[in-house]
């Protein structure tokens, strides 16, 4: 049974954001503003007043037009993955959503996620590829292709709305929210107007996580799914299989990402039943995570989202009475063939098959 808590106002927020209720009447002449400052935006670029910057390799755009988490992470994992089966050695740039500082920093598997953001860590972990953040995508990306000259294309993680970086490809990711109510911010999810044109002479490809109503304008829509990996690990290199939760009595879980319930409803779909669920703001950190935990029953075993656990798991070995008892799953993402068909169509070949050299 999860717990009773009062409504805050971002859950308030995301919960209008998908009807035009009162709320979001009341914020719609808000939106105006917004859609005029788009607008205004658009035509500075449009008329070369601001323009975007050209790298010497290809760039893959992943991003999405809504507001919280469609599965952008997941997606830039599995395009890395394909990437090099086909002979890519591909990098990664990244805003590094709420970290400290504005700098370039050179993501490595043991940063400080305070310093690099938890999603670009969790895609280094997880890539095994060079990953580097910046405000700027462009400074990042540049420092990325001087410090790695092996890095042949380059996947901006959440650059949709990132002009200044030229992209060949873009990929905007929706769940099953759609579109919501239709409107743009604060009335609405969208962060941009949609259908949007993809920026710049390259494809937009859209990949759907869930079912919803989305209308998808001119551009091809593919399926994705999404599915808890079949075992979790803790902060001790420990590994268990989901299955030996479900018979666990004193089981919890709490998430901080964009959406806490779709992972809970994720734990349900494989006969989890967690008697206490914490969702938790988005890109919490580890005090925050803590702070949750400590308040509640000792005995409990949690689960959580890897995008907690690159967080959380250093600060635990402060705290060892929970270390054992805290454990995070990994989430996994398929894309169907037709997707690969066609992001393969819209690149070059990798220059390791110029070469002659074997690509899969």
């Amino acid at each position: 049974m999860g717990n009773d808590r009062p409504l805050t106002l971002a859950s308030r927020l995301q919960a209008a954001w998908l009807t035009r209720g009162p709320l979001a009447r009341a914020l719609w002449p808000v939106s105006w503003v917004y859609g005029a400052l788009w607008r205004l935006r658009q035509a500075l670029y449009d008329a070369g007043l601001q323009r975007s910057e050209r790298l010497p390799v290809p760039v893959i755009v992943v991003g999405n037009v809504v507001v919280g988490g469609a599965g952008k992470t997941p997606t830039v994992v599995e395009l890395v993955r394909d990437l090099q089966a086909i002979g890519w050695q591909p990098g990664i740039v990244s805003r590094g959503h709420g970290r400290r500082g504005a700098h370039v920093q050179h993501v490595r598997p043991d940063s400080d996620p305070a310093t690099t953001g938890d999603e670009p860590l969790l895609l280094a972990r997880t890539t095994g590829v060079p990953v580097f953040v910046g405000r700027h995508r462009v400074d990042a990306a540049r420092a990325l292709l001087a410090q790695c000259p092996h890095v042949d294309l380059i996947v901006s993680d959440d650059g949709m709305q990132h002009w200044a970086l030229a992209r060949d490809v873009t990929v905007v990711v929706f769940d099953g929210r759609g579109i919501g109510n239709g409107w743009l911010l604060p009335a609405g999810l969208l962060r941009e107007p949609w259908p949007a044109q993809p920026w710049g002479p390259g494809p937009m490809l859209v990949v759907q996580t869930a079912p919803s109503s989305l209308q998808p304008g001119p551009w091809p829509v593919f399926a994705a799914q999404r599915t808890l990996s079949t075992f979790a690990y803790n902060a001790t290199g420990a590994t268990q299989t989901l299955e030996a939760f479900s018979q666990l009595r004193a089981l919890g879980a709490f998430a901080g990402i964009a959406q806490p319930q779709a992972f809970f409803n994720m734990l349900h779909a494989q006969d989890l039943r967690p008697r206490s669920t914490l969702p938790l703001p988005d890109h919490a950190d580890a005090p925050t995570l803590l702070a949750a935990l400590q308040g509640q029953p000792s005995h409990t075993t949690w689960l959580c989202t890897e995008k907690d656990a690159v967080k959380l798991f250093p600060a635990l070995h402060a705290h060892p009475q929970l270390m054992a008892h805290v454990w995070a799953v990994p989430l996994r993402q398929t894309l169907e063939p037709a997707f690969w068909s066609a992001l393969h169509a819209a690149l070059p070949k990798p220059l390791s098959s110029r070469h002659g050299h074997q690509t899969s």
